[in-house]
C-alpha cells in the first residue's frame, strides 16, 4: 500500500477527508474544462452499386409530396395552403438530406453495417423516412409535404429515397426571386442574388425532365388561388377543400422564421395577397431560364 493511500485511509477513518490531485487544467471531469473540438468529418467511400429501395422493407411514408422551388418563390405560402388540407400535413423546411451518416473507417459498426447490406446512403434513407414519418404520425394525417428549397439540388437522392414520391414544381418570375433575395438579404447583390438562383432553377428544370411532377406559378396561386389548388388537389388524387384558403386559421402554432421559410408580414396576415408586378430588367443570367419558363 502505497503512503498516499495509508494516509488517505487514516483521514478517512478520523476526519472522513481524504487528499487528492488537483486536476489539470481542461482534464475530463474538470468543470472548467473547455472541450475538445470535434474532429473533421471521416472520409466517406465511394458507395459500392446499391440495390433498389424495397418499399415495403424499407420505408415507413407512403407517397411523400415534395415541393421543388428555388429560395423567395412562395413555397411557405402554398406549404401553409397545403397544409390546411384535412389530408396533408406541410411542415416548415427540415433540410433533410442536411443529416448525414458516417462510419470510422473500417470500425466493426462500418463492417457490421455493411454485412447486412446497408451502406452509408442507405442508413441515410432510413433516417430520413423515420424523421418524416414521426412528423406525419405526430400530426394525424395520412400524406406528409416537405419544401425545403435545397431539396432542388437533391432530387436524386430523393428519388432513390422514395420511389413514388410526387412533385409539385413551383416557378416564379427568376427576375422577382432575385430581387426578393436582395432585399432580404441587402449584403447579397443583385448580380450574385442572380448567380446563385439560377441554379436553383436549372436543378428544377433537370428535375422535372426525370421525374416529372405538376407545374405551377407563384403569380398564377396569388391571382387565382382556388383554381390552382383545385389543380394540384386533382393531381394528388384529391379533393379540394375550401379550407385551404383560410390558411391563417392555423397559423398559431405554425413554426415560422429562423431559417425554415418566409415569415414577412404577408405570410402572417393570413390571406392570399396579390405578387409584386416583375421587375423591369432581367439580369442577363437569368434570361435563358426566363424563356424556357415563358415569362419573356
Amino acid at each position: 500500500m502505497s503512503l498516499l493511500r495509508k494516509l488517505n485511509t487514516k483521514l478517512a477513518d478520523t476526519t472522513g477527508y481524504q487528499v487528492r490531485r488537483v486536476p489539470a487544467p481542461g482534464a475530463a471531469g474538470n468543470l472548467g474544462a473547455v472541450p475538445r473540438p470535434r474532429g473533421p468529418r471521416p472520409a466517406r467511400p465511394a458507395e459500392a452499386a446499391r440495390c433498389p429501395v424495397d418499399p415495403v422493407l424499407d420505408r415507413l411514408l407512403e407517397r411523400p409530396v415534395f415541393i421543388l422551388t428555388s429560395v423567395r418563390s412562395g413555397s411557405t405560402l402554398l406549404r401553409l395552403m397545403l397544409g390546411a388540407h384535412s389530408q396533408l400535413h406541410a411542415s416548415h423546411e427540415l433540410h433533410l438530406t442536411g443529416l448525414e451518416v458516417y462510419f470510422k473507417p473500417g470500425s466493426p459498426t462500418e463492417r457490421s453495417f455493411r454485412a447486412l447490406g446497408l451502406g452509408h446512403e442507405d442508413l441515410e434513407g432510413l433516417l430520413w423516412d423515420r424523421a418524416l414519418h414521426r412528423e406525419l404520425v405526430r400530426s394525424g394525417k395520412p400524406f406528409i409535404v416537405e419544401k425545403t428549397p435545397g431539396n432542388a439540388f437533391q432530387w436524386r437522392r430523393i428519388a432513390e429515397t422514395w420511389p413514388d414520391a410526387r412533385y409539385l414544381f413551383l416557378r416564379r418570375h427568376p427576375a422577382a426571386v432575385a430581387r426578393s433575395w436582395h432585399e432580404a438579404v441587402p449584403d447579397r447583390s443583385l448580380d450574385e442574388a442572380a448567380g446563385r438562383v439560377v441554379k436553383y432553377m436549372e436543378a428544377m428544370e433537370e428535375a422535372h425532365a426525370e421525374l416529372g411532377g405538376h407545374v405551377l406559378r407563384y403569380e398564377d396561386l396569388t391571382a387565382d388561388p382556388a383554381a390552382q389548388l383545385r389543380r394540384i388537389c386533382a393531381c394528388l388524387g384529391l379533393d379540394f377543400e375550401p379550407g385551404m384558403l383560410d390558411y391563417g386559421s392555423g397559423l398559431e402554432n405554425t413554426v415560422l422564421g429562423g431559417g425554415f421559410g418566409d415569415w414577412n408580414d404577408k405570410i402572417r396576415s393570413g390571406r392570399v395577397q396579390p405578387d409584386r408586378p416583375a421587375p423591369e430588367t432581367v439580369p442577363e443570367v437569368l434570361e435563358p431560364i426566363c424563356r424556357t419558363w415563358g415569362y419573356l
